[in-house]
C-alpha cells in the first residue's frame, strides 16, 4: 500500500490544482515551501506543448511562483527525451510554435520537411493547411508518427480551444494513420521521462492533478501514486461514479499537507 510521505517526486498539474484561471490557490505557497522543507522535490508538468518550460516559468512568475526551468516538464520536452534516446540529432517534420521550434532544435534535432526520420505533432497554434498536407504526406508515406499528447481541447478562460486530439483526428481521417507512440498524459512515457530526468525511482513518484482521465490516469498506467484534488475539473459525484480511481484524494493541497503532516 502506497504512503504520502513515501513520494519525493511531486508532479504537479497546474490549471484546477495550484491555480484556477488567474487565481493562485492560497495553500499552493503553504504546500510549495513544506515540499522544499522536508527535502521533497516538486515540478510542474503539464500537456500543453504549445509553450516550452521557460514560457511556463515567466507565467508561474506572474502569480508569484518563482521557478527554475528545470522545474518545469512539457510534454514537448518529454518528446525530446523521448526521441533522443532513440536516435539523436535525428531529422524531424515538426508541426509546433516556435517556442516547441525552439525547444527541438536545443534538443539537437535537425528541422526539415525533407526525408524525415519522424514526424511530430505538437499542440500548434500556428497549423497552416500546407502543414497538414505535410503531415499526412509523411504519414501516408510510413514515417514514424509521433504526438506530444492527446487532448482534444485546451481550456482557456471563457471556455476552449481545439487541442492536437483534433488534428489528430484530421490526419487519421485523411490518411487512415494513428500516431505510433503519444507522450503525454495518460500515457507512461511521460512519467518515465521526468523519472529518468529527475532521477527517481518509480515508488517515489507521484502525479498530483484533477482531472481523472489525465492525471489520474497517467498513475494508473505508470504504475506511480496518484493524488486526486477537488479544486479543479472533477467533483466529489463524478470521481464516485469513474472507472479510474486515485491512491489518495483531498478536496485540495492544503489536504495533502496536513495528512502528511500527520504521517499518512
Amino acid at each position: 500500500m502506497k504512503k504520502l510521505n513515501d513520494f519525493k517526486l511531486f508532479m504537479l498539474d497546474m490549471d484546477g490544482t495550484i491555480y484556477l484561471g488567474s487565481r493562485l490557490f492560497d495553500c499552493t505557497m503553504p504546500f510549495l515551501a513544506y515540499l522544499k522543507e522536508t527535502g521533497r522535490k516538486a515540478i510542474f508538468l503539464t500537456n500543453n506543448s504549445s509553450k516550452n518550460r521557460y514560457a511556463y516559468v515567466d507565467k508561474l512568475a506572474k502569480y508569484g511562483i518563482n521557478v527554475t526551468p528545470d522545474e518545469v516538464f512539457t510534454s514537448g520536452e518529454a518528446t525530446t527525451l523521448w526521441l533522443n534516446e532513440r536516435k539523436p540529432g535525428a531529422r524531424v517534420y515538426l508541426a509546433g510554435t516556435p517556442s516547441l521550434e525552439e525547444e527541438f532544435r536545443e534538443a539537437g534535432f535537425v528541422l526539415t520537411d525533407e526525408n524525415p526520420d519522424y514526424m511530430v505533432l505538437g499542440f500548434d497554434q500556428t497549423l497552416t493547411y500546407e502543414k497538414l498536407i505535410k503531415l499526412c504526406d509523411f504519414a501516408r508515406a510510413g514515417v514514424p508518427y509521433v504526438c506530444t499528447h492527446p487532448d482534444f481541447n485546451c481550456p482557456i478562460d471563457g471556455g476552449f480551444i481545439p487541442d492536437i486530439g483534433a488534428m489528430i483526428a484530421f490526419i487519421k481521417a485523411s490518411t487512415g494513420r494513428e500516431p505510433d507512440i503519444i507522450v503525454g498524459k495518460p500515457n507512461r512515457s511521460i512519467a518515465e521521462a521526468a523519472m529518468h530526468k529527475y532521477g527517481f525511482k518509480r515508488e517515489e513518484v507521484c502525479m498530483v492533478g484533477d482531472r481523472l482521465y489525465t492525471d489520474i490516469a497517467l498513475g494508473a498506467n505508470a504504475d506511480i501514486g496518484s493524488i486526486l484534488v477537488y479544486s479543479g475539473e472533477t467533483t466529489p459525484e463524478e470521481y464516485e461514479k469513474s472507472d479510474v480511481t486515485a491512491d489518495f484524494v483531498f478536496d485540495d493541497l492544503a489536504g495533502i499537507q496536513k495528512a502528511m503532516e500527520s504521517g499518512l
